[in-house]
């Protein structure tokens, strides 16, 4: 999948993934999407963002993660 919206630039960020190359990193993004379940807040919040930026942040994020298996208590 390519990421028309998502920039790297090792001068900005730490080189960390960016919304268009404003100063709003993909992790910021998805953790504001997690404290702003209401769409409508987030945007108030972050007004630079767009429908668009905050699908590719959630897509970036899911095609970076590992499939890893953990293990979880169980209760008896």
């Amino acid at each position: 999948m390519k990421f028309q919206r998502i920039t790297i630039d090792p001068n900005r960020m730490n080189g960390q993934p960016c919304i268009r190359n404003l100063r709003l990193t993909v992790r910021r993004v998805v953790e504001a999407v997690a404290m702003y379940p209401n769409r409508e807040e987030l945007k108030r919040e972050y007004p630079e963002l767009e429908d668009e930026d905050i699908r590719e942040a959630l897509a970036y994020a899911a095609a970076n993660l590992d499939d890893k298996v953990i293990e979880l208590a169980t209760t008896t």
